[in-house]
C-alpha cells in the first residue's frame, strides 16, 4: 500500500471508525443483496422525475403502504407535471386532505413546483440536486432523492434509516455533519441510485428500531459494530406529536369539508370540523385555524353579508382556487 493509498484508509476509518480499510466488499455486499429481494413499490420501477418527486412529497412522515395507494389515484389523475400545473390548485389540495397525506402545504407547493417546471424549465425537470432545490417546497433531501431515482445524479441520501444504519454499523456518532460524511465516503461513484435506495431498504426493514439482522439476512453483519458487541442504541428520533385531535388534523378536515361545499360559513362550517363547536371560544378557535389557512393560500375568507350561505352578516370560507 503507497503511503498516499494509507492515508486514504486511514482517513475513511475516521468517517466510519468500524468500517474496514477495504469498503469494496462492503458496497458490492448491500447493492446484491438489494438487487434480490427488496419491496416493490411503483415509484421505484420509474425514473420519471414526476412521479418520483410526488412519491417522495407524499412519503414524508406517511407510511409507506398508505402512500401506495394515494400515489396511484394521484399519478392517474394527473400524470404528469404539465397536468398538475393545469389542475385547479383547490382540487389537488382537496385531493391531498381526502388521503389524509399530511400538511395541506406540500400539496400546494407541488402544484407549484409543477408550475415551475413548466414555466421555467419549459417542461424539463431539472437533473441535479441544486438546480431540484430551486422547485417551490423541495428541500435538500428531496431535491437529492429526485436526483438519485430519476437521473442517477445525486449526493448520498441521509435520512433517519440511514443514520441508524451508520451509527450502528459502522460507529458513527451522532452527529449530522458526520453522517453527512459517512454516507459520502460510502457512496459509489455514479451509483447514487442503487445504492441510496438500497441502504434505505436495509434501515427500512432490517436495521429498523428492533432489529431483524439474521431473519432480514442483513448483508452487513460480519463487519456490523453493533451485531458484534450487542449494543444496537440507535440516533435520538424526535418524537412525532399525536395526528388525533391535532391542529394539522383540524386543518385537514377543513379542507375536506370545503371540498364538498362551494362555501360555508364560519359557523356552519365549525359543527363539522368538531362536534363539540359552539360558543365565542370554538369560533375564536376556528377563526384563528381558518386565518392561518388563508396565510398559506389554501382558502379565503370574506364578509359576505349577501351571501345566502352567510345569513346576513357571516364570514364565509371557500377553497382558494
Amino acid at each position: 500500500m503507497t503511503d498516499e493509498s494509507a492515508d486514504a484508509a486511514e482517513n475513511d476509518r475516521g468517517r466510519l471508525p468500524a468500517a474496514p480499510t477495504d469498503l469494496d466488499p462492503v458496497r458490492d455486499a448491500l447493492v446484491s443483496w438489494y438487487e434480490t429481494d427488496h419491496r416493490d413499490y411503483p415509484w421505484r420501477r420509474t425514473d420519471d422525475p414526476y412521479a418520483i418527486l410526488v412519491s417522495e412529497v407524499m412519503s414524508q412522515q406517511t407510511q409507506l403502504d398508505r402512500v401506495v395507494p394515494a400515489w396511484e389515484a394521484f399519478i392517474d389523475r394527473w400524470p404528469a407535471a404539465s397536468e398538475l400545473a393545469a389542475a385547479d390548485r383547490a382540487d389537488v389540495v382537496a385531493f391531498w386532505s381526502s388521503h389524509s397525506l399530511g400538511y395541506n402545504n406540500r400539496a400546494k407547493y407541488l402544484h407549484e413546483a409543477a408550475n415551475q417546471v413548466e414555466s421555467e424549465y419549459d417542461g424539463e425537470f431539472p437533473r441535479t440536486p441544486g438546480e431540484l432545490r430551486e422547485l417551490m417546497g423541495v428541500g435538500p433531501y428531496t431535491a437529492n432523492a429526485v436526483a438519485s431515482f430519476a437521473f442517477n445524479n445525486g449526493d448520498a441520501v441521509v435520512d433517519t434509516n440511514v443514520k441508524r444504519v451508520l451509527h450502528r454499523a459502522f460507529d458513527v456518532p451522532d452527529d449530522d455533519a458526520a453522517f453527512e460524511a459517512a454516507a459520502t465516503e460510502l457512496l459509489p461513484e455514479g451509483e447514487s441510485r442503487v445504492w441510496n435506495n438500497a441502504i434505505m431498504e436495509l434501515g427500512g426493514v432490517a436495521c429498523t428500531k428492533t432489529p431483524t439482522c439474521d431473519e432480514s439476512g442483513c448483508p452487513w453483519r460480519r463487519w456490523c459494530h453493533a451485531y458484534e458487541t450487542g449494543d444496537f442504541t440507535a440516533p435520538d428520533v424526535p418524537t412525532q406529536p399525536s395526528f388525533e385531535g391535532s391542529r394539522r388534523q383540524m386543518r385537514g378536515r377543513v379542507i375536506r369539508i370545503l371540498g364538498e361545499y362551494d362555501e360555508l360559513a364560519l359557523d356552519a362550517l365549525g359543527p363539522r370540523v368538531r362536534v363539540d363547536y359552539g360558543g365565542e371560544t370554538g369560533r375564536e378557535w376556528l377563526r384563528g385555524l381558518v386565518d392561518d389557512l388563508a396565510s398559506d393560500g389554501l382558502v379565503e375568507v370574506t364578509d359576505n353579508g349577501d351571501s345566502e350561505a352567510s345569513n346576513g352578516d357571516e364570514l364565509v370560507v371557500r377553497l382558494r382556487r
